[in-house]
């Protein structure tokens, strides 16, 4: 019983994250200044932007990094970090189901033959949508030189908590710098 209950508290799937790191410039990375920024097509002043942003900036603080206020004139070695999301709705596949079914089934001949008639009930309704989200950021040198990029996702039901940007912001922002900087190219799961 405690396992289906644990099921129901925990809407998403785990974490997905990959990174990549300049091999000739890790030792740059976590530590010194860094400011953070909107990446393409991110509005730098929508509450939601900024609550990512947020979150990275946590994350960069954590791994040794400090974290330039917005609007402080940066350094010739500041690094800055650019920040992306995507969100897509994903619908279930096949659909929509029936909630309703009737089956029938016999058998002739010998001892037991008869009809049964049977009617299922699906008192689900409609899968729930899932909401997939994605935290893109690249950490580039004072030279511009990209020094490190990562990618994490993450799935939940719509409707759920995880689906909302202020608790998927911390969880996909840690997913990506868990382990900073990363094995570069290899794809990590964090719970």
């Amino acid at each position: 019983m405690a396992s289906l209950t644990g099921a129901c508290v925990s809407p998403a799937g785990p974490v997905e994250a990959v990174r990549f790191v300049s091999p000739d410039r890790a030792a740059e990375l976590g530590r010194g200044a860094i400011r953070v920024t909107a990446g393409e097509g991110m509005d730098p002043n929508s509450l939601e932007y900024r609550s990512y942003a947020a979150a990275v900036e946590r994350e960069l603080e954590r791994v040794g990094y400090q974290v330039l206020p917005v609007g402080a004139a940066p350094g010739r070695d500041t690094q800055t970090a650019d920040i992306r999301v995507e969100r897509a709705v994903l619908s279930p596949v096949g659909g929509e189901r029936n909630p309703v079914s009737v089956g029938v089934g016999g058998g002739t001949g010998g001892f037991g033959s008869g009809v049964g008639v049977g009617v299922g009930i699906n008192l689900g309704g409609r899968p729930k949508d899932r909401i997939a989200t994605e935290l893109f950021a690249n950490i580039r040198s004072g030279d511009g030189t990209v020094l490190w990029e990562g990618r994490a996702m993450v799935e939940a039901k719509a409707g759920t908590p995880m689906a909302e940007t202020q608790l998927n912001s911390a969880k996909l922002a840690q997913g990506l710098f868990t382990g900073f900087p990363g094995e570069s190219g290899a794809t990590i799961r964090v719970p």
